[in-house]
């Protein structure tokens, strides 16, 4: 009896440590990541620096962005500055996207401006989220043609997403809104001409599943509280 209450104990806690969590940026590399000064914009509490954070290149014509979100419900603005610092010059490059559904979520082929190729920059992610707007910061070179496809581009099975208008994102600074769009797993997706309308992109996705969330990201805290 006193087994079985530990082991419930420690499952329940392992589940309520991972609610706390925001979201993680899986690729491109983040300039930094700290669950509790997330909410600091522009990147999360963190600076950009790039004589020290790993930079990545980011193809104009479409290149992956790989998250993980730890909320069942979270709208995400993806967006770029050619500003160093991060501190403004944004150019929205999705409308907001916004996933049902906890953990694995890929875009594959988000594109930037071609002007911003040959130059250093700055992919910013901004979530909304139940705890308030959330951000990341990903140092990039922007070069030309198209990202290879990277293994941790991936989408849960339990997962759905749609554009959306969200007034909390939209009031976030940006310069513009790049014509560019998304070509990847959306089974409607829009075309590079055309902006699609809130609400009414659905995206389907498979993947390993909120049971694999569980076992995988709360093993450690499971195995911890056991021990």
């Amino acid at each position: 009896m006193v087994k079985l209450f530990t082991l419930s104990n420690c499952f329940l806690a392992a589940l309520i440590g991972q609610a706390a969590g925001h979201f993680v940026v899986v690729y491109p590399p983040s300039v930094g990541f700290d669950d509790a000064i997330e909410g600091n914009a522009p990147c999360g509490g963190f600076s950009v620096d790039f004589s020290k954070d790993n930079i990545t290149d980011f193809h104009v014509d479409g290149d992956v962005l790989a998250l993980q979100s730890f909320h069942p419900q979270v709208t995400w603005l993806f967006r770029a500055t050619l500003d160093q610092t991060a501190s403004g010059n944004w150019t929205n490059l999705l409308p907001a996207v916004q996933q049902t559904g906890l953990n694995n979520f890929c875009e594959p082929a988000v594109k930037v401006p071609a002007t911003f190729a040959g130059s250093k920059g700055v992919i910013g992610i901004a979530a909304d989220s139940p705890d308030g707007i959330l951000y990341q910061c990903a140092a990039v070179n922007f070069v030309t043609g198209v990202g290879a496809t990277q293994a941790s581009c991936k989408n849960e099975s339990s997962t759905t997403a749609s554009f959306v208008a969200d007034a909390a994102l939209s009031s976030l600074p940006s310069t513009a809104t790049a014509s560019a769009t998304s070509s990847g797993t959306a089974t409607s997706s829009p075309t590079s001409s055309t902006k699609p309308s809130a609400a009414n992109s659905n995206y389907g996705y498979s993947g390993l599943g909120m049971l694999a969330w569980v076992m995988v990201v709360g093993s450690a805290s499971f195995l911890a509280c056991l021990l």
